[in-house]
């Protein structure tokens, strides 16, 4: 009996060990696949954040990529891509055109008069018999128109006749004054385009030398060789028109002027005539 009891104790410890052991087991299994789990999660995690700041990082440039240009940065990749051994003229073609035709407008606008209220102040000196005010009058009043009545009371002491010719003559040289730089802004229009018409058929032998060196008429050479070529007519065109409508607005300008110097003239002759003493 004894021996059975034993035997049953000695059953039972070796089952609760047993039961012991493999509930450990199952534990740290259980432990050890928590862990996977968590490591997968953790890797998942890192994988999507990666993608994801992969995507916005694509996304920011294709967004810089597709930025259009401004009209400011357009200009300036072309002038890189033209050359600026042929840009640079070109540009200096506009900036010194540019600058005589302010020139030329700001002088033409401080050459214009009231020419009715100069011609009303003189008749009224004149009637006077008092030519030294008309002579101030005509002092102090800027513009051709002025300076060339200024002459002719000058010389009123001489005669109608001188007073005619020195109005003539004087007219002459406020017409000269007037039309003073207008040939260098004609210069700049006619070299302007020459200079982008010689860089564009500089840039077709160098494209043709590329296609020999090549020895094949690939697009890709032909193409890059030919925008770069033409991009230096294109400038110089455009620098041309802009130079030609400036100076076709002080052609206008300035025969306006010379047509009222001219109609001035006359009705200034005819108070001196009517006046006359």
């Amino acid at each position: 009996m004894k021996k059975v009891i034993a035997l049953l104790s000695i059953a039972g410890l070796l089952a609760f060990s047993n039961f012991n052991g493999l509930k450990a087991q199952e534990q740290t299994q259980a432990a050890e696949a928590t862990e996977q789990t968590t490591d997968s999660t953790a890797a998942t995690v890192d994988t999507v954040a990666e993608a994801a700041a992969a995507e916005e990082i694509v996304e920011e440039v294709s967004t810089e990529e597709a930025a259009p240009l401004t009209f400011h940065q357009v200009l300036k990749q072309k002038y890189i891509e033209g050359g600026a051994g042929w840009m640079t003229p070109i540009l200096l073609c506009l900036l010194f055109g540019l600058a005589l035709v302010i020139e030329r407008v700001l002088y033409l606008n401080l050459a214009t008069t009231n020419v009715e209220k100069l011609l009303a102040s003189i008749e009224e000196n004149v009637k006077k018999g008092d030519y030294n005010a008309a002579k101030e009058v005509c002092r102090n009043t800027p513009g051709p128109v002025a300076s060339i009545f200024y002459q002719g009371l000058d010389r009123i002491d001489e005669g109608l006749e001188n007073v005619e010719k020195a109005i003539t003559s004087y007219g002459g040289v406020q017409m000269g004054r007037l039309e003073s730089n207008l040939s260098w802004i004609a210069l700049f229009i006619a070299i302007a385009p020459m200079f982008g018409f010689l860089g564009t058929v500089i840039g077709m032998v160098q494209a043709f030398d590329d296609i020999e060196r090549a020895g094949d008429i690939s697009p890709n050479v032909v193409a890059g060789g030919m925008k770069v070529a033409l991009i230096t007519t294109v400038f110089g065109l455009i620098c041309g028109l802009i130079l030609q409508i400036c100076y076709n607005y002080l052609i206008s300008k300035i025969e306006g002027l010379v047509n009222t110097m001219e109609d001035s003239s006359i009705t200034f002759m005819d108070i001196l005539i009517k006046n006359r003493k």
